[in-house]
Formats: structure tokens, C-alpha cells, sequence
């Protein structure tokens, strides 16, 4: 399990004051609000920027970060991504994970057909949808619903799962 949790990534500068437009990958973006830094990722380093206020635009966070005061100054973070770690992280209801604990799973049916390895979870509006993968086969999309999915295991590093009738067809004609 990753110790960081993606929490969103600046996409543009705003303004000249240094301050940035965040596309929140977190479900609440409010809980920005409750956050006195975050972690960027530059590419080659891990840097905590401390939040001196935040706003709201959109489907955009605005944040401003302290020493950060021209356009200058923060335009070369554009596209990296920021982070919270898990202590900072919004606690889980029963049955909820963190898309990052999601990943690399092994994905087996109730019969112990290994379906391949969840590489991705796509988000939508109804419900989400993990993406397996398994070498020489199409990626399997299948529905984050308590019909499919049976039981998430994180000790084990496994998602059992129920094949709905014609949902490995349906895959294979994308």
C-alpha cells in the first residue's frame, strides 16, 4: 500500500500572485479546506507546500502556497501531481478504499479463475468500475457493485469477484 494518496494536480497557474488551479482527484474537494499543506510531487523530488488560503472555482480548487508569490514562481509545477499522506487522509466508511489500495490487486472469481490484475479504477457518475488486466487478453471493465464485487481482501492482495452473466462477452466486443 502506497504511504501518499493523490489528492489532485495542478493543471494552470492563476493569476500573477502565484497561485494555482487544482483539478481535485479526491471526492469532497472541500476538504482542501481542512488541510495546511500538501505534498508535490516534482518528478524528481517530494516537496511539502504549505497552503496559505484556498478558494473555489468551478470544478477547480484555487490554492495559494506560502512563498509562492509571483506567476513566476509556480508555473514550473504545472501537471504534478500533490499528495496528502495517510494520516492526513478523510477516514473510510465500511466497505470504502483508497483507489491506490485498489491497484495491483489480484482479481479472482468466486471460483478461483484468476481474472487478471486491477491496473485502474475508473470513476463515474453512478458507480466506479475496475479495470483488470491479464497478458494477451482485452481489459476486463467490470462494475464496482456489490453483484460483482464479493470481497475485497488488502492482507491477501486480492477482489473477488462475480462475473454477471455476459459481462466477459460484453468486454471482449469493445
Amino acid at each position: 500500500m502506497e504511504d501518499l494518496l493523490k489528492v489532485g494536480v495542478i493543471v494552470n497557474t492563476h493569476g500573477v500572485r502565484g497561485e494555482v488551479k487544482v483539478f481535485p482527484t479526491t471526492d469532497d474537494s472541500k476538504r482542501y479546506l481542512d488541510l495546511d499543506q500538501v505534498i508535490l510531487d516534482t518528478g524528481t523530488e517530494h516537496k511539502v507546500m504549505k497552503i496559505e488560503r484556498v478558494r473555489f472555482f468551478k470544478n477547480m480548487v484555487i490554492l495559494k502556497f506560502e512563498g509562492f508569490e509571483t506567476i513566476e514562481d509556480i508555473q514550473i509545477y504545472r501537471q504534478k501531481p500533490l499528495y496528502v499522506t495517510r494520516e492526513q487522509a478523510v477516514p473510510l466508511e465500511e466497505n470504502e478504499y483508497f483507489i491506490a489500495d485498489l491497484i495491483g490487486l489480484s482479481a479472482v472469481t468466486e471460483e478461483g479463475e484468476t481474472l487478471g490484475e486491477v491496473v485502474d479504477v475508473i470513476q463515474t457518475g453512478a458507480n466506479d468500475i475496475y479495470v483488470i488486466r491479464k497478458d494477451q487478453e482485452p481489459d476486463l471493465l467490470v462494475p464496482a457493485i456489490k453483484d460483482c464485487i464479493k470481497r475485497i481482501d488488502l492482507e491477501e492482495d486480492i477482489v473477488c469477484i462475480h462475473l454477471l452473466k455476459g459481462l466477459r462477452e460484453l468486454n471482449q466486443k469493445r
